[in-house]
């Protein structure tokens, strides 16, 4: 059993006056792996007093001490990757094909903060002026369960390279891999208060974050009913906010694509961490010319994948993160079926060899229209559906006609044409027959799936404001 006992503020480990004791599972068996003692308002508060302690010194580093702490930053969590692989595999049930990925990302994205930093020009001419790029202050930095460590070392890497302190809020459900993050980054050496590290619940530790008058940023990575009620916070004090949110993603199959390279992009776009990313691919346009032949060619391919044990290499779709994110992805497939959708593979219940764990069954609909609730709400889990199309303007409207716009992928023969529909996409990134994802370039989203931007040089400059000196 795993007992975790302290957060981290002021460069150390302490005991934090919180007293409520979160139960962590093993979502592969349902069952208690551990607990861990969560922080609460007070807590939050003695880390911005930390942080706001400490952000005069910072800020005034120069880049070569930031870039050294970053390189610190960088070994320290390199050097704990087994140790994340398996509290991934373990807390998260991330399978093989995923949790590789997880635990050598972390250290990818503090690489990519001091690239971007070491290029990265704080001061500008402007016609008579100076421009010089201020850093905001504390930055609020509230993390999902989906990626936990990525995107802590994500969001800090990138503030600490402004010249920010920071107050991190990871998932209560995630606090294993956190702990492996947290003694890393503690490893590190950086100045005390440069950074704190508070698990606690959104509706105590986050609320305290987003509505505090010392927290200049927050950053957050979740979901849009969250990110909305952050938003409202945040606009009492003027708190600058970075948003990335959920998403409906569409992946539009044009008419010459080649099926048997289409196929399983499109697979692997819509199941991708088990169905529980925001960027997933789960709405599937095909023209309706090749609509038969597509709903055979993606019914075989979604029953051919493995649901099950994340500890075995054939395992493509891992167990849901909670039972309650069970419950949610076995409500949605019920629905799909009520509103008439027609059931291509999967279906409710657990796959066959499966028992005790959050598993679900990859399940395909077609038939579907725009206006279902599969086709516009973020299940968060492995539940695809079909959408026909009639030509190319059409498969536009349906890909544009949600309430999100986070990501999109576009699969097709003629890779000119395919890049000529990706630009009239309304997402903050579309794929263009691969599914490769580049750490140097923004990612955010358009509508309901965010505000601003993260990653290289725009997720630096999203901790910081312009300032012009004239004379």
């Amino acid at each position: 059993m795993h007992h975790i006992e302290q957060v981290y503020i002021n460069g150390e480990f302490v005991t934090p006056h919180g007293t409520e004791r979160f139960d962590l599972y093993n979502p592969a068996t349902a069952r208690v792996i551990g607990q861990v003692r969560l922080a609460d308002a007070v807590d939050g508060e003695r880390a911005i007093a930390a942080a706001s302690a400490a952000f005069p010194a910072w800020s005034k580093t120069t880049k070569q001490v930031r870039i050294a702490a970053l390189q610190r930053m960088h070994a320290a969590v390199a050097a704990r990757h087994d140790d994340l692989l398996e509290a991934v595999v373990e807390e998260y049930g991330a399978p093989a094909s995923r949790s590789a990925w997880m635990a050598s990302y972390p250290a990818e994205v503090i690489a990519q903060a001091i690239e971007a930093l070491e290029a990265f020009e704080f001061t500008t001419v402007a016609g008579a002026a100076r421009v010089e790029m201020t850093p905001l202050g504390v930055a609020g930095l509230i993390t999902p369960w989906n990626s936990d460590a990525g995107f802590i070392c994500g969001k800090l890497a990138a503030a600490l390279a402004a010249g920010c302190t920071a107050v991190i809020k990871p998932s209560e459900m995630s606090a294993l891999q956190t702990q492996i993050v947290t003694e890393a980054l503690h490893a590190a050496d950086l100045p005390p208060g440069v950074f704190n590290i508070v698990t606690g619940r959104g509706d105590t530790v986050g609320e305290t974050i987003s509505r505090h008058p010392h927290v200049a940023k927050i950053s957050f990575t979740g979901s849009t009913r969250t990110g909305k009620a952050i938003l409202r916070n945040a606009a009492e004090n003027f708190t600058r906010v970075t948003l990335e949110l959920g998403g409906k993603s569409p992946t539009l199959i044009l008419e010459d694509a080649d099926i048997r390279q289409a196929v399983p992009l499109a697979i692997q776009a819509g199941l991708m961490n088990s169905g529980q990313a925001c960027v997933a691919g789960t709405r599937i346009l095909v023209p309706q010319s090749r609509k038969t032949e597509f709903e055979q060619a993606l019914a075989q391919a979604v029953a051919a994948v493995v649901s099950g044990d994340p500890r075995d290499a054939k395992t493509v779709v891992g167990p849901m993160v909670s039972e309650k994110q069970w419950q949610r992805v076995q409500g949605y497939i019920q629905k799909g079926l009520v509103e008439g959708a027609r059931l291509l593979a999967g279906g409710v219940g657990r796959p066959e060899g499966t028992r005790d764990g959050w598993f679900v069954r990859p399940t395909l609909f077609t038939d579907v229209h725009n206006q279902m609730a599969i086709a516009r709400e973020e299940i968060f889990g492995p539940v695809l559906c079909v959408i026909a199309y009639r030509d190319e303007a059409e498969a536009i409207a349906i890909a544009n006609d949600t309430d999100y716009g986070l990501s999109a992928l576009v699969l097709g023969g003629d890779s000119g044409r395919a890049r000529r529909v990706a630009q009239q996409i309304q997402a903050g990134r579309v794929l263009v027959n691969t599914l490769t994802h580049e750490l140097k370039a923004p990612f955010g989203g358009f509508k309901h799936s965010g505000v601003g931007r993260e990653m290289g040089a725009w997720g630096i400059s999203a901790f910081m404001e312009p300032k012009t000196i004239l004379g």
